[in-house]
């Protein structure tokens, strides 16, 4: 039995890779190996497109804040990684998780047990006076 979500996504991939080899001119690629076209010519009145092909499943969080600038026409580059706003105590870039295996699961969730801890005995509710 054929699923129906598999094929489309291959169609939409297939049809993706046909349109960046017709249209497109590679301009970088970031740390997580997603590579960032923008078009060939660009149209008139319109300025030139600017899209991303993702390594591994579509995800538009796996795209780190340098080059979302650029993709969004904000920047006329990415940033590179000496400039200014690089600063040492920023963490690295991580994709939304929301939906995996990975997901951040709070104590009581359902998936982790559904237990959650009681709540304090300082817990006074507020009464009216």
């Amino acid at each position: 039995m054929f699923n129906l979500t598999t094929i489309l996504t291959s169609l939409d991939s297939l049809q993706i890779r046909l349109f960046t080899w017709r249209k497109g001119v590679l301009f970088g690629t970031d740390q997580f190996g997603n590579r960032y076209y923008k078009s060939r010519r660009p149209r008139p009145g319109r300025g030139e497109r600017r899209w991303c092909v993702y390594k591994g499943p579509f995800e538009a969080s796996k795209v780190p804040p340098e080059w979302f600038g650029w993709l969004h026409r904000i920047d006329a580059a990415p940033l590179p990684a000496d400039s200014g706003f690089h600063k040492s105590w920023v963490k690295p870039h991580t994709p939304n998780l929301s939906g995996t295996a990975a997901a951040y699961l709070p104590p009581g969730h359902p998936l982790k047990g559904g237990q959650r801890s009681r709540a304090g005995s300082d817990y006074e509710p507020w009464q009216p006076a």
